[in-house]
């Protein structure tokens, strides 16, 4: 199995977005990795459902926590994080993240 073609096209539009800065972002696959998942305390189900980042701390946030953290390395995504991040926005957008997730992975025989 490959990785999914979205996550894929998501990742080389955030890399060209965030251009040449200092910003380090070092990608994982999770296609075949349960037990290295596991090793960091994720899920291999949720991983499937989530993005999940480890932070400069190695704090793990998944779900829309990820993505606002790196959106908020890319000073063209910032003002981005920061409207997902708002508690009247991030609910909704929460749900249809979830739905899109959910649907894609139907779609792809993966649930």
């Amino acid at each position: 199995m490959t990785g999914c073609p979205k996550c894929i096209r998501d990742r080389a539009t955030y890399e060209k977005l965030s251009g040449a800065t200092e910003l380090q972002v070092c990608w994982f696959d999770i296609t075949g990795q349960e037990s290295q998942l596991r090793g960091l305390g994720i899920d291999p189900q949720k991983a499937l459902l989530e993005l999940h980042v480890c932070d400069m701390d190695g704090s793990i946030v998944s779900e829309l926590d990820a993505y606002i953290l790196l959106m908020g390395k890319v000073p063209l995504l910032k003002p981005l994080a920061w409207l997902i991040s708002l508690p009247f926005i991030r609910p909704l957008l929460a749900k249809m993240y979830h739905w899109q997730v959910n649907s894609r992975l139907r779609r792809r025989g993966l649930l």
